[in-house]
């Protein structure tokens, strides 16, 4: 289980992160991607795959930090069986 801070819809972890490695614009050229996707990081948590290439890609930068606290989490769904499909027991 992967535990993260969210304090009035912030991730601070993910804000750390980024502020560590330059701010929003820096990590959105790192990464390739538009500096909105990078800002709303900071609400929602950085991406798993993203998490990986950083760090790998600024491994020196992030010492000290917890990149797992970082990654976002996306709501479970929990799937209901169609009408007239039984349910499976898995185990």
């Amino acid at each position: 289980m992967v535990a993260w801070a969210n304090i009035g819809g912030m991730n601070t972890h993910a804000t750390k992160i980024i502020e560590a490695l330059g701010g929003t614009a820096e990590v959105a050229r790192m990464c390739e991607i538009s500096m909105p996707s990078v800002s709303n990081w900071k609400q929602s948590g950085i991406p798993d795959a993203r998490v990986k290439f950083l760090r790998l890609a600024a491994r020196s930068k992030l010492k000290g930090l917890d990149l797992d606290a970082a990654i976002s989490i996306a709501p479970i769904k929990k799937s209901r069986p169609s009408p007239g499909q039984k349910e499976v027991a898995h185990g």
